[in-house]
């Protein structure tokens, strides 16, 4: 399959999407939103998936929108909405793919760059990276999710905070934050995101679908219908091959191989 704005492979369950517009600091126009929605197609397709990893080259992970998609489109309302509606239908997509997906963020992360963030699963960051939302810099509003998943992660007033004021944080500070999982030395992102995907490609596949349903649904139901989730999609795994082999394993003192 060929891409024009990503690079993607897949090998022993781990897919790898590249983010590969460093010349534009990685982006989004709408040529990189058919990329990854195709590249989910991909991941969706292939039942030997078990984890993504979402990296970028050159010295930025995801600077925002890009602004010659964004002059060209916004004065035009049907054009504008189709770009947005179509951004929000692929950020859904990478969010709702059943595998998780770990973004190992370096340089920037930035406007639509960190609502990239906000989609996956577990973030690893570069500890010289800076996350933060910088559209009201322009008078402008982020529009690809982030006024909502952002609230969701790190509170109310926290999202307030870097909507409002435009700021960023540094990769400790989103760490502290919760913004982020790992902070890793400069320059070893991608091999630290590299030992992440290996360990949950070693893992249950489906102990890691089912958490990652759950958790999913921790926030948009009430906690005793998210507990009758919890006993269905639980009783569901413990009848996989997985829990079999973990349980064999277990019994057996030696680590399980699913």
């Amino acid at each position: 399959m060929d891409f024009e704005t990503i690079t993607y492979a897949a090998t022993g369950g781990i897919a790898r999407i590249t983010l590969n517009r460093p010349d534009r600091l990685n982006a989004i126009s709408p040529e990189l939103l058919r990329d990854l929605d195709r590249a989910c197609a991909a991941v969706e397709g292939d039942p030997g998936a078990r984890v993504v990893m979402l990296t970028a080259a050159g010295r930025a992970f995801c600077a925002g929108a890009d602004l010659r998609a964004v002059r060209e489109l916004s004065p035009d309302p049907e054009r504008w909405g189709a770009f947005m509606g179509f951004w929000h239908r692929v950020f859904d997509r990478i969010e709702a793919l059943r595998v998780p997906v770990i973004a190992g963020v370096h340089g920037l992360a930035l406007a639509g760059g960190l609502e990239l963030v906000l989609v996956a699963d577990l973030v690893v960051a570069d500890e010289a990276a800076r996350l933060g939302d910088q559209h009201a810099n322009f008078g402008l509003v982020a529009g690809g999710g982030g006024s909502q998943r952002l609230p969701r992660l790190i509170g109310a007033r926290r999202a307030k905070e870097l909507m409002l004021l435009g700021g960023w944080l540094s990769a400790p500070e989103a760490l502290a934050w919760g913004l982020v999982n790992r902070v890793v030395p400069a320059g070893t992102v991608t091999t630290a995101v590299e030992g992440m995907a290996a360990a949950l490609a070693a893992g249950s596949g489906s102990a890691n679908r089912t958490v990652k349903a759950l958790v999913a649904r921790a926030f948009d139901t009430t906690l005793p219908e998210g507990l009758e989730l919890e006993r269905r999609l639980v009783a569901e795994h413990m009848r996989s091959a997985d829990a079999a082999e973990g349980l064999r394993a277990f019994a057996e003192k030696r680590k399980p191989v699913f």
